[in-house]
């Protein structure tokens, strides 16, 4: 038997790959919990909510806005924003990383790791119904993980269980975690995985999960139309108690400008997906709204698929970086609120590295590196090598107001180097089954290669890992992420994603834009909000607001 100590909060950090200066982490901010996704986090708002003491009040409906479709409602969904912040809502984790970067225990009432990190002992708050009246236990989990972790299921989430051997069930209300290797991410990665009903699950697969999940979560499916909106009302026998707002609703509209006209009319209560940068700026001088500035993990980037041949050389990637005038895509279609990505880690992560080598502007040396990998201008002016022209499609989400702008102004910037880039539309669902699945050229989102928590980019960077849009297939990385998540202490990991960050802008698997200044609105009636966040995962804590008119 491994000896095992009780998880004090020093133990809770140490295994959360939380080590080092607790004050440099009050300025960072993770991906919501383990979402290896898009993201927000960082600075206090201009101007904290006050203060409400007139008290919660039950009723109402709040309503939030997103920008593109509600593919699915499972777990393995929660990579998307505005998949995430439904997905939260309907089902809990065992740990989450809450919106000030802290761990907080959910569903676990209690966690003891052995000395050596290989067993994870969870006790389970007893007495916990899931939404058909059925009462989580240990076996909920168990299943859960062992579904997720296989890899012969598909889950894009499979990265996130590395390192685990196997997950049983003690007893009713304990799960025990035997690892194969030490994952200093554990608790911020397997362990923020949403619990489903494994009964139902079992019976009607995951295809049909997803549209009509079972959680433990404050509130439960009413009706899913995934390209217009998600609605959930309030589980009355949540175990936290029952929420106080009754119908949480959740709008895709595509179109920036008309989540900007839902706001100010007050048919929506909040952006779970920004506005328009001027609009979010506006927004914060009226006093109907309160406006939450975070710095993203996510990188607003280009995903390349490396695997065809006008992508696969990395000199062509780099002269794609060295063309690309990102300051200017920042000032001139982001109002200068992000920062240039200089690595795949935001500037907040502790493990960021700041000598690493920078691609700034210079189209003359883009046409260099093309020259000399042998890519010759044509008659029409598009280079080519072995009969290949050097042309591909960017494929921007459906309706994105915001981020089209980019791909057009890059399409610009492609063509004056020889580089002929084609652009198209089409729903998120499509676009991201097609980068995982090597279909798709290239396309324009924001997503997590590691966090400023957590900087293990096992799903992004790693070849087995379930978002690897970039089809990237590099030992040394594999090997570098595999043996980062077995060490603890920081001072040990550090050289590890110091490394990772240097092949990463080495090799350019994608073409990273910027770090943006997050920005979240919400309408000024809904109180009981954070004063001081430092991320955007304050969504998973609706079932504490309630609604002032």
């Amino acid at each position: 038997m491994k000896p095992k100590h009780a998880m004090t909060r020093r133990d809770f950090l140490r295994y959360s790959a939380l080590t080092g200066s607790a004050a440099l982490l009050v300025a960072c901010a993770p991906a919501p919990a383990g979402s290896g996704g898009e993201a927000a986090p960082a600075e206090a708002p201009a101007e904290a909510p006050a203060a409400d003491m007139s008290g919660p009040k039950q009723g109402g409906t709040m309503v939030w806005v997103g920008h593109q479709e509600v593919a699915g409602l499972s777990p393995a969904d929660i990579g998307p924003t505005v998949h995430w912040v439904m997905i939260i809502n309907i089902h809990n984790p065992l740990v989450t990383v809450d919106e000030n970067n802290e761990s907080e225990l959910v569903l676990a009432e209690s966690v003891d790791v052995s000395a050596d990190g290989l067993t994870y002992m969870f006790k389970l708050h007893e007495g916990v119904l899931f939404h058909d009246g059925t009462e989580l236990t240990a076996d909920d989990v168990a299943y859960t993980y062992n579904y997720y972790r296989n890899p012969d299921n598909g889950a894009p989430i499979v990265g996130r269980f590395t390192g685990i051997g196997s997950v049983e069930a003690a007893d009713k209300y304990t799960v025990q975690v035997n690892m194969d290797d030490v994952n200093a991410a554990s608790l911020t990665s397997w362990a923020t995985v949403p619990i489903l009903q494994s009964a139902y699950h079992a019976e009607v697969g995951e295809d049909t999960y997803r549209t009509a999940p079972i959680g433990t979560g404050p509130y439960k499916l009413k009706e899913w139309r995934p390209a217009e909106f998600t609605e959930l009302e309030a589980f009355d026998d949540h175990f936290r108690g029952r929420p106080n707002i009754d119908v949480l609703r959740e709008d895709i509209v595509p179109e920036p400008s008309v989540r900007m006209i839902a706001l100010q009319t007050g048919e929506a209560d909040s952006a779970v997906w920004p506005l328009l940068v001027e609009d979010s700026i506006y927004l914060e001088s009226e006093p109907d709204f309160i406006n939450f500035r975070t710095l993203a993990n996510s990188i607003k980037h280009f995903p390349l698929n490396n695997s065809i041949p006008q992508l696969a050389e990395k000199e062509v990637r780099q002269a794609m970086m060295y063309a690309l005038d990102r300051q200017r895509i920042i000032d001139d279609l982001w109002n200068g609120a992000a920062q240039v990505s200089h690595s795949n880690l935001t500037p907040a992560s502790p493990y960021h590295h700041t000598g690493l080598k920078q691609y700034d502007f210079n189209p003359q040396e883009a046409m260099a590196l093309l020259d000399g990998a042998g890519w010759v201008a044509g008659s029409d002016g598009i280079r080519e090598k072995d009969g290949t022209k050097l042309s591909f499609t960017i494929t921007t989400i459906t309706g994105d107001q915001a981020r089209r702008p980019i791909a057009e102004l890059a399409q610009l910037m492609f063509a004056d180097v020889g580089i002929d880039v084609l652009l198209e539309e089409a729903p998120v669902a499509t676009i991201l089954q097609g980068m995982r699945e090597g279909t798709m050229d290239a396309s324009l989102y924001n997503w997590t290669y590691g966090n400023a928590v957590e900087p293990d980019p096992f799903s992004t960077l790693h070849s087995a890992g379930g978002n690897n849009f970039a089809q990237l297939n590099n030992a040394r990385m594999d090997e570098l992420i595999e043996d980062g998540l077995k060490v603890v202490s920081y001072a040990e990991r550090e050289p590890y994603y110091h490394e990772i960050q240097e092949i990463f802008v080495e090799e350019q698997p994608v073409l990273n834009l910027q770090f943006d200044e997050w920005m979240n609105v919400f309408n000024s009636r809904i109180k009981g909000l954070p004063e001081s966040p430092k991320n955007s995962t304050m969504y998973q804590q609706a079932y504490k607001w309630w609604i002032e008119e």
